[in-house]
Protein backbone atom coordinates (compact mmCIF):
# COMPACT_ATOMS: atom_id res chain seq x y z
CA UNK A 1 0.00 0.00 0.00
CA UNK A 2 0.91 3.66 -1.07
CA UNK A 3 1.81 5.66 1.66
CA UNK A 4 -0.22 9.27 1.13
CA UNK A 5 1.96 11.07 3.45
CA UNK A 6 4.67 10.25 0.52
CA UNK A 7 5.15 12.96 -2.01
CA UNK A 8 5.35 12.06 -5.71
CA UNK A 9 8.89 12.20 -6.63
CA UNK A 10 9.19 15.36 -9.46
CA UNK A 11 12.19 14.47 -11.92
CA UNK A 12 14.73 17.32 -11.78
CA UNK A 13 15.26 19.44 -15.49
CA UNK A 14 18.68 18.75 -16.98
CA UNK A 15 19.72 22.49 -17.12
CA UNK A 16 23.31 21.96 -18.25
CA UNK A 17 22.52 23.13 -21.93
CA UNK A 18 21.07 26.46 -20.50
CA UNK A 19 24.13 28.20 -20.11
CA UNK A 20 24.80 26.98 -23.72
CA UNK A 21 21.14 28.84 -25.04
CA UNK A 22 21.83 31.88 -22.74
CA UNK A 23 25.55 32.25 -24.77
CA UNK A 24 23.84 31.77 -28.13
CA UNK A 25 20.62 34.42 -27.64
CA UNK A 26 23.14 36.89 -26.03
CA UNK A 27 25.53 36.91 -29.21
CA UNK A 28 23.05 36.83 -31.59
CA UNK A 29 21.58 39.65 -30.04
CA UNK A 30 25.01 41.45 -30.04
CA UNK A 31 25.61 40.44 -33.58
CA UNK A 32 22.31 42.01 -34.89
CA UNK A 33 21.49 44.87 -33.00
CA UNK A 34 22.81 48.42 -34.57
CA UNK A 35 24.76 50.93 -32.21
CA UNK A 36 23.97 54.44 -32.52
CA UNK A 37 27.45 56.38 -33.07
CA UNK A 38 27.55 60.29 -32.13
CA UNK A 39 29.11 61.81 -35.26
CA UNK A 40 29.57 65.41 -33.67
CA UNK A 41 29.50 68.44 -35.56
CA UNK A 42 30.73 68.34 -39.47
CA UNK A 43 32.58 71.10 -39.91
CA UNK A 44 36.11 71.56 -41.69
CA UNK A 45 38.17 74.40 -39.62
CA UNK A 46 40.16 76.69 -41.98
CA UNK A 47 44.02 76.52 -41.77
CA UNK A 48 45.84 78.60 -39.25
CA UNK A 49 46.80 81.85 -40.61
CA UNK A 50 50.46 82.90 -40.00
CA UNK A 51 51.32 85.22 -37.23
CA UNK A 52 52.30 87.89 -39.56
CA UNK A 53 50.06 87.98 -41.80
CA UNK A 54 46.83 90.34 -41.25
CA UNK A 55 43.39 88.79 -41.22
CA UNK A 56 41.49 90.38 -44.03
CA UNK A 57 38.87 93.58 -43.79
CA UNK A 58 35.47 92.41 -43.19
CA UNK A 59 32.79 94.79 -43.92
CA UNK A 60 30.05 95.19 -41.65
CA UNK A 61 27.37 93.97 -43.76
CA UNK A 62 28.75 90.61 -44.60
CA UNK A 63 28.57 89.52 -41.02
CA UNK A 64 25.74 88.22 -39.23
CA UNK A 65 26.48 88.40 -35.29
CA UNK A 66 24.60 85.17 -33.17
CA UNK A 67 25.31 85.51 -29.40
CA UNK A 68 24.24 83.06 -26.83
CA UNK A 69 23.91 84.64 -23.39
CA UNK A 70 25.02 82.71 -20.33
CA UNK A 71 20.79 82.32 -19.91
CA UNK A 72 20.69 80.74 -23.44
CA UNK A 73 19.27 84.07 -24.71
CA UNK A 74 20.26 84.74 -28.41
CA UNK A 75 20.88 87.47 -29.98
CA UNK A 76 21.28 88.28 -33.60
CA UNK A 77 22.94 91.64 -34.57
CA UNK A 78 22.43 92.71 -31.23
CA UNK A 79 18.55 92.40 -31.25
CA UNK A 80 16.75 89.68 -28.63
CA UNK A 81 16.00 86.68 -31.30
CA UNK A 82 13.92 83.14 -30.55
CA UNK A 83 16.01 79.72 -31.93
CA UNK A 84 13.20 78.97 -34.15
CA UNK A 85 13.64 82.52 -36.37
CA UNK A 86 17.62 81.88 -36.72
CA UNK A 87 17.42 79.44 -39.46
CA UNK A 88 15.50 81.93 -41.94
CA UNK A 89 17.43 84.69 -40.93
CA UNK A 90 20.35 82.96 -42.06
CA UNK A 91 19.12 81.91 -45.05
CA UNK A 92 18.00 85.44 -46.31
CA UNK A 93 21.57 86.45 -44.75
CA UNK A 94 23.02 83.99 -47.02
CA UNK A 95 21.21 84.14 -49.77
CA UNK A 96 20.75 87.76 -50.08
CA UNK A 97 18.18 87.46 -52.68
CA UNK A 98 16.98 90.72 -53.39
CA UNK A 99 20.68 92.11 -53.17
CA UNK A 100 19.79 94.45 -50.81
CA UNK A 101 22.26 96.85 -49.27
CA UNK A 102 22.17 95.83 -45.54
CA UNK A 103 22.27 92.13 -46.22
CA UNK A 104 25.87 90.80 -47.90
CA UNK A 105 27.76 91.34 -50.72
CA UNK A 106 28.59 89.08 -53.64
CA UNK A 107 31.29 87.89 -56.18
CA UNK A 108 31.66 85.68 -58.92
CA UNK A 109 33.09 82.66 -58.83
CA UNK A 110 34.00 80.30 -62.00
CA UNK A 111 31.66 77.32 -61.25
CA UNK A 112 31.48 74.97 -64.70
CA UNK A 113 28.73 72.57 -63.47
CA UNK A 114 26.61 75.94 -62.46
CA UNK A 115 27.12 77.40 -66.21
CA UNK A 116 30.20 79.44 -65.62
CA UNK A 117 29.92 82.47 -63.70
CA UNK A 118 28.01 82.57 -60.38
CA UNK A 119 26.86 84.67 -57.51
CA UNK A 120 28.42 83.64 -54.18
CA UNK A 121 27.69 85.52 -51.21
CA UNK A 122 30.00 87.02 -48.96
CA UNK A 123 28.45 86.53 -46.14
CA UNK A 124 29.81 85.03 -42.56
CA UNK A 125 27.63 84.04 -39.81
CA UNK A 126 29.77 84.97 -36.63
CA UNK A 127 29.01 83.05 -33.42
CA UNK A 128 30.27 83.76 -30.25
CA UNK A 129 28.54 82.26 -26.65
CA UNK A 130 29.08 82.85 -23.46
CA UNK A 131 31.32 80.51 -21.16
CA UNK A 132 28.01 79.28 -19.09
CA UNK A 133 25.96 79.01 -22.28
CA UNK A 134 23.81 75.30 -22.05
CA UNK A 135 25.09 72.66 -24.45
CA UNK A 136 21.89 72.09 -25.83
CA UNK A 137 21.40 75.60 -26.42
CA UNK A 138 24.92 76.10 -28.28
CA UNK A 139 23.72 72.42 -31.06
CA UNK A 140 20.32 74.06 -31.00
CA UNK A 141 21.66 77.40 -32.76
CA UNK A 142 24.39 74.91 -34.45
CA UNK A 143 21.32 72.78 -35.82
CA UNK A 144 19.69 75.94 -37.41
CA UNK A 145 23.10 77.01 -39.12
CA UNK A 146 23.57 73.64 -40.47
CA UNK A 147 19.72 73.63 -41.50
CA UNK A 148 20.19 77.24 -43.45
CA UNK A 149 22.96 75.97 -45.19
CA UNK A 150 21.53 72.61 -45.67
CA UNK A 151 18.40 74.35 -47.40
CA UNK A 152 19.95 76.51 -49.24
CA UNK A 153 21.98 74.02 -50.99
CA UNK A 154 18.69 71.95 -51.56
CA UNK A 155 17.20 74.46 -53.23
CA UNK A 156 20.23 75.46 -55.34
CA UNK A 157 20.40 71.48 -56.47
CA UNK A 158 16.87 71.07 -56.99
CA UNK A 159 16.76 74.31 -59.44
CA UNK A 160 19.78 73.12 -61.36
CA UNK A 161 20.06 69.63 -61.48
CA UNK A 162 16.59 68.26 -60.88
CA UNK A 163 17.48 66.53 -57.67
CA UNK A 164 17.81 67.03 -54.22
CA UNK A 165 21.35 68.06 -52.66
CA UNK A 166 21.75 64.72 -50.46
CA UNK A 167 20.78 62.93 -53.84
CA UNK A 168 23.33 64.16 -55.74
CA UNK A 169 25.54 61.27 -57.03
CA UNK A 170 28.12 63.33 -59.70
CA UNK A 171 31.01 65.04 -57.49
CA UNK A 172 31.58 67.45 -59.59
CA UNK A 173 27.80 68.69 -59.32
CA UNK A 174 28.05 68.04 -55.22
CA UNK A 175 31.32 70.48 -54.92
CA UNK A 176 29.59 73.40 -57.47
CA UNK A 177 26.88 73.22 -54.91
CA UNK A 178 29.32 73.22 -51.82
CA UNK A 179 31.30 76.11 -53.95
CA UNK A 180 28.32 77.92 -54.53
CA UNK A 181 26.44 78.00 -50.62
CA UNK A 182 29.66 77.46 -48.50
CA UNK A 183 29.55 76.83 -45.15
CA UNK A 184 30.88 80.50 -43.69
CA UNK A 185 30.14 79.65 -39.77
CA UNK A 186 32.90 81.77 -37.72
CA UNK A 187 33.49 80.62 -34.00
CA UNK A 188 34.84 82.88 -31.52
CA UNK A 189 36.41 81.98 -27.89
CA UNK A 190 33.77 82.18 -25.51
CA UNK A 191 32.95 85.48 -23.26
CA UNK A 192 31.18 86.32 -20.77
CA UNK A 193 27.80 88.12 -21.66
CA UNK A 194 25.08 89.67 -19.58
Amino acid sequence: MINRKEKKKVPAINASSMADISFLLLAFFLMTTTMEVDTGIARRLPPPVPPTEKPPDIKERNILKVNISKNDRILINDKIADVRMLKDQAKEFLSNPYNREDLPEKRWDTIPALGGLYEVSKGIISLKNDRGTSYEMYIKVQDELTKAVNELRDELSRREFGISYMSLKNDEQLEAVRKAVPISISEAEPEEYK
